[in-house]
């Protein structure tokens, strides 16, 4: 069983915890004022043959760290080098949230990108396009409504099909080493 790390980052309350809770079965306390997440927070996944240990980063609205809550997730997505990171945010307010991906985007992270909260993009008659954003971002995209646990199946075949890529990635750069 290979062991994978998973970062779940966004926008302060975007999700996150909610998103954590339903890939963990842990039941993390979910509160919605900034700086509730000050630390993060581990959790375990099990994704085939891989054990996944899924961090639950503080929210955060760049990587230029301001706070210590920006802080921890900026150092721990930089320096720590997950395996990938579950971009959490907003579909109701992806223009605030995209800022974010941009630099996730630009520190080279393996993201999934989770629209979380559809269900209050669609009570405000936003339409979404995950296809589109998906193919503009060059990362897969998942719609969901964490809360009522839509979307979750999706968001762990696309963690599935990213574990798997980067197995096969990891299995070619060895076969070039041996070759050498």
């Amino acid at each position: 069983m290979r062991e994978l790390t998973i970062a779940l980052a966004g926008n302060p309350n975007v999700g996150k915890s909610t998103v954590f809770n339903a890939l963990t079965g842990l039941h993390q306390h979910v509160g919605n004022w900034p700086g509730k997440t000050v630390e993060r927070k581990e959790g375990r996944l099990i994704l085939g043959a891989h054990q996944i240990t899924v961090v639950d980063l503080p929210g955060t609205y760049s990587l230029a760290a301001r706070s210590l809550e920006e802080q921890i997730a900026r150092d721990f997505i930089v320096r720590e080098r997950p395996d990938a990171v579950v971009n959490v945010l907003d579909a109701a307010n992806l223009e605030r949230n995209l800022y974010l991906t941009a630099q996730l985007l630009e520190a080279e992270a393996r993201l999934v990108l989770a629209l979380n909260m559809a269900d209050v993009a669609a009570a405000r008659g936003l339409r979404l396009n995950p296809e589109a954003l998906a193919a503009a971002l060059g990362a897969p995209v998942v719609v969901m409504t964490a809360s009522k646990g839509q979307g979750l199946a999706e968001l762990k075949a696309a963690l599935r099909d990213l574990v798997a890529a980067s197995g096969r990635r990891a299995a070619a750069a060895t076969l070039k080493e041996v070759a050498r």
